[in-house]
């Protein structure tokens, strides 16, 4: 059984990150403020490496290999962002690395995930089980499969964002984080729970896809089919073994937010923080909008900014 990561895991985590990963701004707007009626500080990770906090989890696993495990290489499947993170980390490790992706990923992100030197297997995700085609690639080359959030080494690396905005900001009454599979997260809560112990952390999923609410209320992990969203970033089907207990355990509750819900957080980015921002990276701060409580001190991780251009367009021109 694997063990499940503690704080010190995301302090260690932090350490071998550092040099690699960017630290990421934090910002703010009074505009914004005034219309939820909280302070809001935005942690932005749509400015990290590879544009998405999802580097900070996968330099942090690869950096972990062994010797051998670095000969052979990795393999992982993402429908974008975890693919870059493993495929840039890989790169400037000098690990090889085969990224199993859906047919209907976004452009840019198989366009970066090839760039950075990755080979990328093409799966349907509606009708094959990409978790099943990467251990069966991990299996017949003996490489080592980095789960996109299911992974100690992985929450733990997302973890740091969380730790960096608090060490910036101060403590938090209440933190908001797109929710997937749970690795950022779990990750975030592990911080939040040893540097601000009182604040209140929400994990947000997509509308069409509340696998980690359906999760949590029945008490144990639940699996959808692949939802249809926007958030192409989490249509996961069900949390994981490592993040369900943590989510379990210290998230206050799972909201949910509605594809146009997250269009209209696209254009306050880009209207008012001047920051393009994904679809799921949105998944916060559309329910912060909602549900933020008054007057209080409130995080918002935005989690990515990975998002063909023309697409973005079409959504924010509604």
């Amino acid at each position: 059984m694997i063990d499940a990561p503690t704080f010190a895991d995301v302090r260690a985590a932090a350490d071998r990150i550092r040099g690699h990963a960017h630290r990421t701004p934090v910002l703010t707007s009074r505009r914004v403020d005034d219309e939820v009626g909280a302070q809001l500080f935005f942690k932005c990770e749509n400015l990290q490496r590879m544009g998405a906090f999802k580097f900070r989890g996968a330099f942090n696993a690869l950096s972990r290999f062994e010797e051998e495990q670095r000969r052979n290489g990795v393999v992982a499947y993402s429908s974008g962002n975890h693919a870059q993170a493993i495929a840039l980390a890989g790169r400037i490790l000098g690990i090889p690395a085969t990224i199993v992706m859906p047919h209907d990923a976004p452009a840019s992100k198989i366009a970066a995930t090839e760039g950075y030197g990755a080979t990328v297997v093409r799966y349907d995700r509606y009708t094959e089980d990409r978790e099943a085609i990467g251990a069966a690639l991990a299996a017949e080359r003996g490489l080592t499969l980095i789960p996109p959030y299911d992974h100690p080494d992985v929450i733990a690396g997302q973890g740091t964002a969380t730790l960096e905005l608090l060490e910036d900001v101060g403590e938090l009454d209440a933190l908001y984080l797109p929710l997937g599979g749970g690795g950022l997260s779990s990750g975030a809560a592990l911080a939040a729970r040893a540097l601000s112990p009182s604040c209140q952390v929400f994990g947000v999923e997509p509308e069409a896809g509340d696998d980690v609410r359906q999760s949590i209320r029945s008490g144990r992990i639940v699996h959808i089919p692949a939802p249809s969203t926007i958030a192409d970033g989490a249509q996961t089907q069900h949390p994981g073994e490592i993040t369900f207990p943590i989510l379990q355990r210290e998230l206050t509750d799972v909201l949910t937010a509605t594809d146009d819900e997250l269009v209209d957080a696209m254009r306050v980015f880009a209207a008012t923080l001047k920051i393009v921002v994904e679809p799921t990276g949105c998944l916060g701060f559309a329910a912060a909008r909602r549900a933020a409580p008054a007057g209080k001190r409130v995080g918002v991780l935005i989690s990515g900014g990975n998002v063909d251009l023309d697409r973005f367009a079409a959504l924010i021109a509604g």
